[in-house]
């Protein structure tokens, strides 16, 4: 069967902007398209239109299954932060994402193996290509082959719009919005797959890369080069200096507000949608989308609340500063604010600990919109100290040794000096702390962690 990378490749989708700005390389890789495919068969992924599928083909068998499973069995993904910077406002390494890198970069499942050698231990990089070349078969039967002239538009579209130099306009908007920059030489490269069965966007960037899942059955052009861009935003956000980045964050600590810290954890996404899905687009289209611009009811409002502003700024050539920054707090406090009594809110970025693995489990499933998230599966002093410095929601839930554990937790908090828990008694307990996130203790005795977590309350 003829590799359909190099019919991409070559006949299509290679797209370069003029040498003195930015450049663009917008393609499709079938190595990346694989592994995509593969991870969402996995019986970690939750309910998709891979697995719905490839449950309805011949290729749901005992070999495919096995297959999967042993997938499921791989560990990938290290990773590792730089605690210099301001708290979770610097992409952390990953070794996922060096692999996913060497995929798009890479025209054949052996020369993505040469390039990744010691990223991940040989027998599982090994273990990894064995299973993508399994599945190269099974991928163009039930997703490409089907998909190929509809996802050909598409993908002459987005080379069209990238050769107009659009693309590279709003790329040059971004860095001076967020005071960020650039190296030219280093091409950023745009990888589309086919996703049939969808209208939804599945879309994430790292380090010099976008991977856009692209709705084969979407008509609206504009509306994926926005999301393409909103991508791109991110890696500029996460650009920034880290001095920059700690004026940013100083501006937010400082400010009076009660609601600063959260309204802080939404700035990323809020920026990338605002700029990406409202500004982008209403160029590309003529006109802004007066529809929903993301899926979260909480970014697609905030977002929606900063354009004006957000406009004004980059059709002024203006970088986001201190003013922008009390502004945007501001409008949190005149029309949000009710959102910190919200745990779907609240939850989304959050520091666990838990004596039971059960509960982290019980916890991403019922909340499973986490940005920024950190867990440890002991409730010792290390751990509760890690959470302690941590500026997102802190959750420790209890399920053994119930008094010696809330008794190490009230003695790392000043807001719980008076506090006096019946470690004998199911309770859900949540204290705001002077850091401006809440601390939220669940000592489950007979209770199940859904059923505390359904009852507690927020103040």
């Amino acid at each position: 069967m003829k590799p359909i990378t190099t019919f991409i490749v070559l006949a299509l989708l290679w797209s370069t902007s003029p040498a003195q700005h930015a450049h663009f390389q917008v393609k499709f890789s079938e190595a990346l398209a694989v592994f995509q495919f593969l991870h969402d068969l996995s019986g970690n992924a939750p309910p998709n239109v891979f697995k719905t599928t490839f449950n309805a083909s011949t290729f749901n068998n005992e070999k495919y299954k096995q297959l999967i499973a042993d997938y499921d069995q791989l560990t990938i993904d290290y990773g590792y932060d730089y605690p210099t910077y301001p708290y979770a406002q610097k992409i952390g390494g990953s070794t996922a994402s060096l692999l996913k890198r060497n995929l798009i970069n890479s025209n054949s499942i052996n020369e993505f193996k040469l390039a990744s050698i010691g990223i991940i231990p040989n027998a599982d990089l090994f273990k990894l290509c064995d299973l993508l070349t399994a599945f190269v078969p099974v991928y163009q039967e039930l997703v490409y082959q089907p998909c190929k002239e509809k996802f050909y538009r598409q993908a002459s579209a987005i080379h069209h719009l990238t050769d107009s130099g659009k693309l590279s306009r709003f790329f040059q908007a971004g860095l001076t919005f967020y005071h960020s920059s650039w190296d030219v030489q280093i091409p950023f490269i745009v990888d589309l797959y086919p996703l049939a069965g969808s209208l939804h966007f599945t879309a994430t960037a790292f380090y010099n890369n976008a991977e856009v899942a692209v709705p084969v059955d979407f008509q609206d052009d504009n509306k994926l080069l926005s999301v393409m861009v909103h991508e791109i935003f991110h890696i500029l956000y996460d650009e920034e200096s880290i001095d920059f980045k700690r004026g940013i964050e100083k501006a937010f600590v400082n400010n009076p507000s009660r609601n600063s810290r959260y309204a802080y954890l939404l700035l990323n996404e809020a920026l990338a949608t605002t700029l990406g899905n409202g500004w982008v687009y209403g160029q590309l289209n003529g006109a802004e989308d007066t529809g929903v611009w993301y899926r979260r009811t909480y970014t697609n409002l905030m977002a929606k609340a900063i354009y004006p502003m957000t406009k004004a700024y980059i059709i002024a050539g203006k970088s986001l500063d201190t003013n922008f920054i009390g502004q945007y707090i501001r409008l949190f406090d005149q029309d949000f604010a009710g959102w910190l009594k919200e745990k779907d809110f609240i939850m989304a970025d959050r520091y666990v600990i838990s004596d039971n693995p059960d509960s982290l489990n019980i916890l991403d499933q019922l909340y499973p919109y986490r940005s920024m998230s950190g867990y440890d599966s002991a409730v010792t002093l290390t751990a509760i100290e890690k959470m302690k410095q941590a500026p997102i929601t802190k959750i420790a839930i209890i399920s053994k040794n119930n008094g010696q554990e809330l008794e190490l937790i009230k003695r790392q908090f000043t807001e719980l000096k008076d506090w006096q828990p019946d470690s004998r008694k199911d309770f859900g307990y949540a204290v705001f702390l002077a850091d401006k996130t809440y601390l939220i203790i669940l000592n489950n005795v007979k209770n199940s962690t859904a059923k505390q977590l359904a009852t507690l309350t927020l103040q």
